[in-house]
């Protein structure tokens, strides 16, 4: 998925298979209490993050951040641009 004023290269953390990596580019939204919650856990810029597993329908998302599993929601997953 391409976004409005983003590069080609640019695609959500949810476009990406189990074993791919990538690096957290930006976090997309308001400065609300889902975007505040992801930093919390530490989806920020430049982290690592490795898809590790992606339930049957497609949520939620298993990832591997800083040394640690998350699980996260493809809606969260959207927001989470990635290079």
């Amino acid at each position: 998925m391409i976004r409005k004023g983003l590069s080609s290269l640019a695609r959500s953390l949810k476009d990406l298979k189990p074993g791919e990596k990538a690096i957290i580019t930006k976090i997309e939204g308001e400065k609300g209490a889902i975007k505040k919650r992801l930093m919390d856990m530490g989806v920020t810029r430049g982290a690592e993050v490795l898809i590790r597993k992606v339930a049957p329908l497609g949520d939620p998302i298993e990832v591997n951040i800083r040394g640690y599993e998350l699980t996260i929601r493809k809606s969260e997953a959207e927001l989470i641009i990635v290079e």
